[in-house]
């Protein structure tokens, strides 16, 4: 485990924010993101599934338009640290931590023992899980661990991931655009072959 199960659980909601909540491609497609009534929805069901009992299926209109505006900022930071300017993902997450006022505080959930967690200066979902997303990308950015923020590597696809592998060789966001890749290696491959005999 690269992360604490908190930190891992508040990385996975920011892929996922950015996954959803952000125009651009995947897996080959263009992606737009939801608006309007179907960002209510989208925005609850994009935060982690370990959350999602305490998550309500569609979120209050300012909460959504929240977590899209944060996701935009979020999607800045995997793009600088792919790109290798940790500068500017860094300056993206200090813009995030400041217009959430995220600030550790322990918390604790029925049944389960305290956790940290860094609300915002709003106990609004938005604004609360903006601020969280945002603190697991200082400590993300802030640390060894910084390289394993990406943006997926395969053509016409730029969903984000964490790579949380061992050997930090993750390179796709999907398993689909890891396939595609090597289908089209191997196509291609084979074409030269094919090209040589003749």
């Amino acid at each position: 485990m690269l992360f604490d199960s908190h930190i891992e659980l508040l990385l996975e909601a920011a892929v996922s924010l950015v996954n959803e909540l952000t125009d651009g491609e995947r897996q080959g497609r263009p992606y737009a993101a939801p608006a309007g009534e179907e960002l209510l929805t989208a925005a609850a069901a994009a935060l982690p599934v370990r959350a999602q009992a305490r998550v309500p299926e569609r979120l209050p209109g300012e909460s959504a338009a929240y977590l899209f505006r944060a996701a935009q900022v979020m999607r800045g930071v995997f793009e600088a640290m792919a790109a290798d300017r940790p500068d500017d993902a860094a300056a993206a997450v200090n813009r995030l931590l400041r217009d959430t006022g995220a600030r550790p505080q322990l918390d604790r959930v029925d049944g389960e023992p305290w956790q940290v967690h860094f609300h915002g200066s709003s106990d609004t979902y938005g604004v609360g899980w903006s601020a969280g997303c945002a603190t697991a990308l200082a400590l993300a950015v802030g640390s060894e661990l910084a390289g394993r923020l990406g943006v997926c590597g395969a053509p016409h696809c730029d969903r984000v991931y964490v790579d949380a592998s061992r050997n930090s060789a993750r390179r796709f966001c999907s398993a689909p655009c890891q396939s595609r890749v090597k289908a089209a290696v191997f196509r291609a491959r084979r074409g030269v072959r094919s090209g040589e005999k003749t």
